[in-house]
């Protein structure tokens, strides 16, 4: 796997259920103060996978387990990609450890094996981490 510098995100298919797509940010990255919200992130994101042909759903309703039991109460990731990746989406100067766990804890809940974080805020680089529950 492999994070492209100056603006480009791609990750490479190498294995089944891991994701291919590619993203071009013309916004920049941080670096110089221009920072958008993750929603404009997410648009873009979605545009690309759709332009790519890429299965995804944005911010659709993830079934909660507790004990083995579906909860009423649904997570809602940013994108469900191949309808097995989740896909977090920050807008923030560096990825945090509860950024993390909470990924983690999604996993877990959703009883989805692996999930990225991507972080479009963290200044003259795009950050992101590939998490298996």
């Amino acid at each position: 796997l492999e994070a492209i510098k100056e603006g480009a995100f791609q990750i490479q298919e190498r294995a089944p259920g891991n994701i291919a797509w590619k993203t071009e940010m013309p916004f920049g990255d941080g670096e110089k103060g221009f920072l958008l919200s993750d929603y404009v992130y997410q648009e873009s994101m979605e545009r690309e996978l759709a332009l790519r042909g890429i299965p995804f759903i944005a911010k659709s309703g993830l079934e909660i387990f507790y004990k083995g039991i579906a909860l009423e109460k649904k997570y809602f990731p940013d994108l469900t990609v191949f309808q097995e990746i989740i896909v977090e989406l920050k807008a923030v100067q560096k990825l945090a450890p509860e950024h993390e766990a909470q990924l983690l804890n999604y996993l877990k809940a959703t009883n989805k094996r692996v999930g990225y974080l991507v972080n479009f805020g963290s200044p003259g680089n795009l950050e992101w981490k590939r998490m298996v529950r």
